[in-house]
């Protein structure tokens, strides 16, 4: 989803989880929503939390004050590194674009070429 510049995260955290898709998997109805969410201190406050709680998600997110013993960093360092590789291609580092169209067509274009890179070092190490 893509937002103008300059904006707060929070604010897009509803509107992102509404744009969830149904997970195909175990026989039965589809899930809508995922089981827990996991946030840095950015998001902790208690509006969000209840918002969270109302829609049937686990709210985990890092206090605000507290050290840093949550373990959310092994699952955020995922996300950093992810976005540290899109930022390896030019383009996306700085949005030129002004239409969204094309933007997320070279989002998909860099997604395309990390998973392809990923895809051969497997290959060669195997």
């Amino acid at each position: 989803m893509l937002t103008g510049g300059n904006r707060n995260d929070v604010t897009q955290l509803l509107p992102l989880l509404d744009k969830v898709p149904a997970v195909a998997g175990l026989v039965g109805r589809p899930r809508r929503r995922p089981d827990a969410l996991l946030a840095d201190r950015g998001y902790d406050h208690d509006k969000y939390r209840c918002l969270l709680w109302q829609r049937g998600i686990r709210p985990v997110i890092a206090e605000r004050g507290q050290p840093h013993g949550s373990g959310l960093g092994t699952f955020r360092y995922v996300v950093e590194r992810t976005i540290s590789w899109l930022h390896g291609f030019r383009r996306l580092r700085i949005r030129w674009e002004r239409r969204d169209d094309i933007h997320e067509a070279f989002l998909g274009l860099a997604t395309c070429l990390i998973t392809h890179r990923h895809v051969q070092r497997l290959v060669r190490t195997a």
